[in-house]
């Protein structure tokens, strides 16, 4: 296991009594606030006029910028940029999921400077401070309330890219399970898939001594196995809405990673998919992961993949380690298409022209010749495993 500093500072607000909280957590770091949401289900359900009326009672100035969308864009940060200027802003508060949150990130990292938001994403910008930042959790899937990360589609250049910066980490997140219960069927299968992958991207490691970290994935793994079907089937489940939403933050704020160094190779192939047919991310995750696990599976690869089945999915050992590791796989597409995720690439209208396309984009991106994770993938490998997928 490699050396490493684990410091999360995320204040947690956990549970569907805290919301009175807010106005004073807030009023440690300002009292001019940015309110970023999405389309409007907040305002529809009640919880906009439940965390307005909290900064009303603490004398506490909003103003609104609504609309970001999923995959969120560079506009709607450079229209949060020019209001924050304009408005002498100093809170930025998130209501919503990931799209919502990474949209506040990056607004908050770069109204304090005179720099293009998108050379931040791209990384020619050097970050050296922030305004403050808080959440309030509206979907279980990103982890975006707890982490560093941010992903950003650039409308213009049809790219979209992560980045990070301890800057970006929310102070604190509010995390009512009860405000998950709208969530449809559909958005929380994709959140569950999200959760999972993230999970999954640093469990799949080789020869890093990382046991701790390899049983807490499991774990949370487990929890996505048992709880995701319940709040599909019952939507007001409040403990199965709990532990995915716990479930959420833990899998990407830091603690699996620790300890490990190599790169993630699912979400960058994703991203392509997303950025050219702007499909729900946690979808394009589900899609892809089973393909590449059954393309990275080979000699040196198949007893972590076999732990993975027998550990998460309960497989019986047979004589072949080989076989156990497809069956495990076998066990994680079928789970999918138990949360509804069916789709296939070509249902959403990628033709191979297309794969072709994205796989050149996905490595032009990493700017590298290839993603070095656990099996290194090159331009070609992508593209098979792209076509795996159709």
């Amino acid at each position: 296991m490699r050396d490493f500093i684990f410091d999360i500072s995320t204040r947690i607000f956990f549970g569907s009594k805290q919301l009175d909280k807010i106005g004073p957590e807030i009023k440690k770091y300002g009292n001019r606030v940015l309110v970023v949401y999405g389309m409007g289900s907040i305002k529809k359900n009640g919880l906009y006029d439940k965390v307005t009326r909290e900064l009303d009672e603490h004398n506490i100035k909003y103003f609104d910028l609504g609309g970001v969308v999923p995959n969120p864009r560079i506009s709607k940060v450079v229209e949060g940029i020019d209001l924050v200027r304009r408005e002498n802003i100093d809170f930025i508060l998130a209501i919503g999921g990931g799209s919502v949150i990474d949209t506040a990130k990056l607004i908050a990292v770069s109204s304090l400077s005179d720099v293009d938001p998108w050379n931040i994403v791209l990384g020619k910008e050097k970050i050296q401070k922030a305004l403050p930042l808080g959440s309030v959790l509206t979907l279980s899937a990103t982890g975006s309330e707890m982490d560093t990360d941010s992903v950003i589609t650039n409308e213009a250049t049809s790219q979209k890219l992560g980045w990070a910066s301890e800057f970006a980490r929310p102070k604190f997140a509010f995390m009512d399970p009860e405000t998950t219960y709208s969530v449809n069927a559909y958005h929380t299968a994709a959140g569950t898939a999200d959760i999972m992958s993230h999970t999954m991207e640093d469990y799949f490691s080789l020869n890093d001594g990382a046991f701790f970290q390899n049983r807490e994935a499991e774990g949370i793994l487990k929890t996505c196995l048992h709880y995701g079907p319940i709040a599909i089937k019952d939507p007001t489940n409040y403990e199965a809405r709990a532990n995915l939403m716990w479930a959420g933050s833990w899998a990407i704020n830091g603690l699996l990673s620790k300890g490990k160094s190599h790169a993630w190779s699912v979400h960058p192939m994703e991203h392509e998919l997303s950025a050219k047919k702007d499909i729900t991310h946690g979808i394009g995750l589900a899609i892809l992961t089973p393909p590449w696990l059954r393309y990275c599976l080979r000699d040196e690869t198949a007893g972590k993949i076999a732990e993975f089945a027998y550990n998460v999915f309960g497989i019986e050992k047979s004589e072949s380690i080989v076989d156990d590791a497809n069956r495990g796989i076998d066990a994680l597409k079928e789970f999918f298409h138990q949360l509804g995720i069916n789709e296939r690439l070509r249902d959403f209208g990628f033709n191979d022209k297309d794969l072709i396309e994205m796989a050149n984009k996905c490595i032009e991106n990493t700017n590298k010749k290839f993603i070095r994770g656990f099996v290194d993938l090159y331009e070609e490998d992508i593209l098979e495993i792209y076509r795996m997928a159709l």
